[in-house]
């Protein structure tokens, strides 16, 4: 079923009130994604890191310039954006939907339904972040319906039932992990029962590929990169750190790995050239190890193992040989060669980040949004706004100089690039 209507519009541009910083301190058809596109989950790379400059260096009187904001609902899934559209799921009364909206207006374009909600005492709606390829986009339901969609309108191109075709479960707290684009694969922690723990789609028809492994499934987004030669899927799944041969389901090494609950939901990072980090909560820490490859076998090696970073469930990023991310409630930068931490913030709860341009932008779980400096020398804020008055469990997404933002009410647009003089309206005009 898909069901397109147009929202009422965005509210009027308005401006937070300027919170106090703490001590320490038109339609567009989706095509392939373009510089500034951030058409997945953590972006380009899945990484957290956005290539653009010339943002802010610091935040107005009352934060950033509000584009526009618009009426969402229930869900933590984060946000796709590529060729003026915004995209992600949200559940309204007993649906879920994936949803699209104009980039510069806020204008709900199109949605369409995938499922019954997801209810659960941590919050309705759906955790997993729609993945954007060409004209196409892949959403997975919060119990485990995959679907690939037109970009331009919504409508279904092919779906799956992940609990009828591989006998898969969703995860206690719903189905959280975001689909892959591997070239021409679409690669999926599905979770299914005789060895379809990790499945291949073919991305333009739905058929399946090949499956492998009998993991539990887990919350965190899978990522692809080589090391050594080898190019390797990477999946954090509810019993450890998987990496098999993205062409045929092989497995290449796998590293146990046990979270209480099996809340195995930060993705991991990549530290080139031959290196991977990987942090989970509940007291059990993070860890690097270096892969080495010969003759196409790959083999992991501890380098360090500590609980400076217990990712709970927000990923951490690399910046200049530095980890930064979230250590339950407390920010932090890590030294990622030694796990020796630098600097940590408290003040901002469970949060997620981004890197841009130099800085991190911080959004805390109640809604305070901070510009931090990127240095491992100290935490350096330079600027904190209050974005939202609930629960904020998303993290931010940056395209074309906009970040985007959402709880469970709303979603909003900031304006973070920086203009010249000579750009800006005279005073007293819009």
């Amino acid at each position: 079923m898909r069901t397109t209507w147009r929202a009422a519009g965005p509210r009027p541009e308005r401006r937070f009130p300027r919170a106090a910083a703490l001590p320490l301190a038109a339609c567009v058809v989706a095509g392939p994604a373009a510089a500034g596109d951030w058409p997945q989950f953590r972006g380009p790379n899945r990484d957290g890191i956005s290539a653009e400059s010339g943002l802010l260096e610091t935040w107005p009187e009352g934060g950033p310039k509000v584009l526009w904001r618009a009426a969402l609902g229930d869900g933590f899934s984060a946000l796709a954006v590529t060729a003026g559209r915004v995209y992600t799921l949200f559940s309204r009364g007993d649906d879920e939907f994936a949803g699209c909206f104009d980039a510069a207006s806020g204008a709900e374009l199109w949605r369409t339904r995938l499922d019954r909600a997801w209810r659960d005492e941590f919050g309705d709606g759906p955790r997993s972040t729609p993945t954007v390829d060409g004209d196409q986009l892949y959403a997975f339901s919060s119990r485990g319906k995959l679907y690939a969609l037109a970009a331009a309108d919504g409508a279904v191109r092919w779906t799956r039932d992940t609990a009828s075709d591989f006998s898969a479960e969703p995860p206690q707290w719903g189905v959280a992990t975001s689909p892959l684009v591997e070239g021409d694969r679409l690669l999926v922690d599905v979770g299914g029962a005789g060895g379809s723990s990790l499945v291949a789609f073919d991305k333009q028809t739905g058929k399946e590929l090949w499956r492998s492994q009998d993991d539990k499934p887990g919350y965190a987004a899978p990522v692809a990169f080589t090391a050594g030669g080898v190019r390797q899927a990477v999946f954090f799944t509810g019993t450890g750190l998987v990496a098999v041969a993205p062409a045929d389901g092989k497995l290449l090494w796998r590293l146990p790995w046990e979270t209480a609950w099996d809340v195995n939901a930060a993705t991991p990072v990549f530290i080139p050239p031959d290196r991977v980090f990987v942090s989970s909560g509940y007291d059990v820490g993070a860890a690097v190890y270096r892969l080495t490859a010969a003759e196409g076998a790959v083999s992991p090696a501890e380098i360090w193992k500590n609980r400076e970073m217990k990712n709970k469930f927000s990923s951490s990023l690399l910046h200049a040989g530095h980890l930064y991310g979230f250590d339950e409630k407390t920010l932090k930068c890590i030294d990622a060669a030694s796990g020796e931490t630098r600097w940590q913030a408290r003040g901002l709860g469970h949060g997620s980040l981004l890197y841009a341009d130099g800085r991190l932008v911080v959004l805390g779980e109640q809604g305070e949004l901070a510009l931090v400096d990127a240095t491992p020398e100290a935490y350096r804020e330079r600027a904190r706004v209050r974005v939202f008055e609930g629960k904020t469990w998303t993290a931010p997404a940056l395209a074309s100089g906009r970040l985007y933002l959402r709880d469970q009410k709303e979603l909003v647009a900031l304006d973070l690039a920086a203009r010249k003089a000579a750009e800006r309206p005279a005073e007293g005009t819009p």
